[in-house]
């Protein structure tokens, strides 16, 4: 960057925050005039792909927070052409959903599903799709529509996802996920390609803060926020009995608390003035949910400059008024444990008086089969940990530090573990950190085919068998 652009940004900054107050046309007008001198690729195009990782009609919430973004996307003036949409597409339709065909995001929200393009669904929503499409090789898609992200060098970049994580992992509904090693090295193939100016990711996942720490270099122009640090759970919001008025027929969480924080943002601010760093300030207050216990820290990696850039850059924009107080305190919002939240909603929906008593059956005893899945997971990972680490959680990296240095071992344990124990699911990549530990500690790969095989030998692994379900990495 030269030392003339970099004054420009400066002066640009100065600017945006003078005029972030000001509500007159003619100001906004002359703001967007000096921006368009001043950006030094002025011709280029904003790319932006959407990923909701999960399926299911207790997961609704995940495609509910792409869509909105989609429908942000599209009213800030990006095109069709330029979105590309990865979602199982299995929810507006479901039988469960009391409003076939729509889908929303907010107990009073308008329908967010009209309109979203259908690039990648059901089986084609795999991490190799994803892959290719952010690399632009279209040769390599597969099941799809085949659109990527054909930048060029003065390109913008909008990355954003919404599902389940762990320590150091995406889920998706296909197998295998989503490893940050291998998310990563993709984000360093496509800097190293020169396709791109710059790029900002927004991640919705528990302990999301562990896909970038310690990995994603600050020098690849590329600005991330995430729900969470790398340690903490997110949260599931606008679920029922938490949230008054729930619309009358939803069982499920209808968003998560910092997707629908940002997306409502952007929905309500002139993102012409608003920069990246102050909606990042205000989804962290929010998502904080007045520091309570049930929310999170909200983080930013990589090339912190490009805060300084607006909102509209990234999402397009609309003519609206901007807060006269763009810091505004917020109400504590009704949450869910991410990983609970499914079940939460299957609860919810089996103690309706009006549920047929066939469904209530069928549905308790999913129920049974997951709660009990979960808690041989939580059993097997818990005497592994034992009999190779004793007593001890292993080392404490240090803070800033990569989950693990060998992400290769890290796959072997989840994978040996899933062999003899059964796939992690979306609830069980929590324990990806325990694996990581094992591989920090040194402990050969045969101590741990031996103690996974110990520990789950009388398993019956049925629908969680990984040969059927698929292996996590």
């Amino acid at each position: 960057m030269t030392n003339q652009i970099m004054v420009f940004q400066i002066i640009l900054s100065l600017l945006i925050v003078i005029l972030a107050q000001s509500s007159d046309a003619n100001a906004l007008s002359a703001l967007d005039t000096f921006r368009s001198v001043i950006k030094p690729n002025g011709n280029g195009t904003t790319w932006a792909v959407l990923i909701a990782g999960s399926n299911g009609y207790y997961n609704y919430r995940h495609q509910a927070d792409v869509c909105h973004a989609y429908q942000i996307l599209k009213k800030g003036g990006l095109k069709d052409e330029n979105i590309i949409v990865f979602m199982y597409d299995d929810i507006a339709n479901d039988p469960n959903n009391p409003r076939p065909g729509v889908i929303i995001n907010s107990p009073e929200g308008p329908d967010v599903y009209a309109g979203v393009p259908k690039d990648y669904t059901g089986e084609a929503v795999k991490a190799s799709n994803f892959y290719a499409v952010l690399l632009g090789d279209t040769k390599a898609t597969t099941g799809g529509s085949g659109k990527v992200v054909a930048s060029k060098p003065g390109d913008k970049i909008f990355l954003y996802y919404s599902d389940h994580g762990g320590p150091g992992i995406l889920g998706l509904p296909n197998t295998p996920y989503i490893f940050a090693n291998d998310f990563i090295e993709i984000l360093k193939r496509k800097h190293a390609s020169g396709t791109y100016d710059e790029m900002v990711i927004y991640l919705e996942a528990c302990e999301s803060g562990s896909i970038f720490e310690g990995l994603l270099p600050n020098d690849l122009n590329i600005y991330v926020t995430t729900a969470s640090n790398a340690t903490e759970n997110s949260w599931a919001t606008y679920c029922p009995d938490t949230t008054s008025p729930m619309p009358q027929g939803f069982d499920t969480c209808l968003g998560d608390l910092y997707s629908v924080s940002w997306m409502e943002d952007s929905d309500s601010q002139d993102l012409r003035v608003e920069t990246l760093e102050q909606q990042y300030l205000k989804v962290k207050e929010r998502t904080l949910n007045n520091n309570s216990d049930m929310g999170s820290n909200v983080m930013q990696y990589g090339t912190l400059r490009i805060s300084n850039e607006t909102v509209s850059v990234y999402q397009g924009s609309t003519a609206k008024e901007l807060s006269s107080n763009p810091f505004k305190k917020f109400n504590s919002m009704g949450v869910i444990n991410q990983r609970d939240a499914d079940l939460y909603s299957m609860w919810h929906m089996y103690k309706k008086p009006t549920l047929e008593i066939q469904k209530k059956n069928e549905l308790l005893r999913k129920i049974k089969e997951i709660t009990a899945h979960r808690a041989r997971l939580d059993k097997s990972v818990n005497k592994i940990k034992r009999y190779l680490l004793g007593n001890g959680h292993g080392p404490v990296r240090d803070e800033g530090s990569a989950l693990v240095d060998d992400w290769g071992c890290l796959k072997f344990m989840v994978r040996t573990f899933e062999k003899y124990c059964g796939t992690l699911t979306q609830y069980g990549m929590k324990h990806t950190r325990t694996f990581a530990n094992i591989c920090n500690n040194g402990v050969a790969k045969k101590a741990m085919d031996e103690a996974a095989k110990k520990s789950c030998s009388t398993f019956k692994l049925g629908q969680w068998d990984p040969v059927v379900a698929g292996y996590s990495a």
